[in-house]
């Protein structure tokens, strides 16, 4: 489908230890189109380890299977539980290794960014985000979980963003990784 940035597939993920969406959309020139959009439920799941390899291998096959030319990921929001942030940093560190495993740039996008760019307010709500994409795309009916649409809004931010890194943290493969955190790899 992709070939180039007038033409190709975009992934967006919301990383998540008990739900993670993802988004795909197929980019040809000016116009985006919805490719699929949907959840991983991992609430089930309850060893934490286990939880991160299913992120890792989703995302391994949502790659395998559209062959995307970038991966865009929804930042951690920092709260005021230091457990769920520690998960949520995990879970979101799995998913930009399977795209680095497989030469993906990645790009990071904070929460207010995201709604920003979709709604035109960083403090919009998930269900404004949400109607917004359903306008934009076209989707017929409202998902039964909005980190489907919360997803889909981090790759279609990533559209309109035109590959900017300004603001934003971009990985290219686990040399950049590498270099961009210094003391974190031994």
């Amino acid at each position: 489908m992709g070939k180039d940035n007038n033409d190709r597939i975009i992934i967006g993920i919301d990383p998540g230890t008990n739900i993670m969406g993802y988004g795909i959309i197929h980019q040809k020139q000016k116009q985006i189109a919805l490719v699929e959009m949907d959840i991983l439920k991992l609430g089930n799941i309850p060893d934490q380890p286990e939880k991160l390899k299913k992120i890792f291998i989703t995302v391994l096959g949502l790659i395998d299977k559209y062959k995307p030319e970038v991966v865009a990921l929804e930042a951690p929001f920092f709260g005021k539980n230091v457990q769920s942030m520690l998960k949520l940093g995990r879970a979101q560190g799995v998913a930009i290794a399977a795209a680095v495993y497989r030469d993906i740039p990645v790009f990071e996008y904070s929460p207010r960014k995201v709604k920003q760019s979709i709604t035109g307010r960083g403090a919009a709500s998930k269900e404004q985000v949400a109607e917004m994409l359903i306008r934009l795309l076209g989707i017929k009916e409202m998902p039964k979980h909005l980190d489907a649409t919360d997803a889909l809004a981090v790759a279609v931010c990533h559209f309109f963003q035109k590959d900017t890194v300004v603001g934003n943290e971009k990985y290219t493969g686990w040399q950049a990784f590498i270099k961009q955190n210094p003391g974190r790899i031994e």
